[in-house]
């Protein structure tokens, strides 16, 4: 058995690449845009090799309202470099640290759809740092 990827729905494409892609540094793999189903298809991977892990970006061009979501889903995970560097991105973008790295080691963000996204640093965690330490938690995740 083979894990393919995570299926999310977003609501605005453009809002979830740029934090997808622009925040999290994840890169577009392949696309699929389907006119007579009126949906496109985004696959989204740390790498751009085909065969790792992807997350898919479904796209209803005709949904309107926020897609309503429950805890059940729970959040993607990724490994970082530089646990900072990427809150402080995801931050200058304007994106909302969720639960700021405090340790070093872990954070989460959420899209513009609210997907929690869980921040794991690589390895040994990072020395405790601010704005991090002293930073309070935002909202859910």
């Amino acid at each position: 058995m083979k894990y393919l990827h995570t299926m999310v729905r977003v609501r605005d494409l453009d809002a979830a690449l740029r934090f997808f892609c622009k925040g999290l540094g994840l890169s577009e793999v392949r696309r699929a845009d389907n006119p007579a189903g009126r949906y496109t298809l985004v696959f989204l991977a740390a790498d751009t090799r085909p065969d790792l892990p992807a997350v898919e970006l479904t796209h209803n061009w005709d949904q309107t309202e926020p897609y309503t979501h429950g805890r059940n889903f729970g959040h993607l995970a990724y490994e970082v470099d530089d646990i900072y560097a990427v809150c402080s991105r995801m931050r200058d973008l304007g994106y909302a640290i969720a639960r700021p790295p405090r340790d070093g080691r872990m954070a989460f963000v959420r899209s513009p759809d609210l997907i929690s996204v869980e921040l794991l640093q690589q390895g040994v965690a990072l020395s405790p740092a601010e704005p991090w330490v002293s930073m309070p938690n935002t909202g859910e995740w």
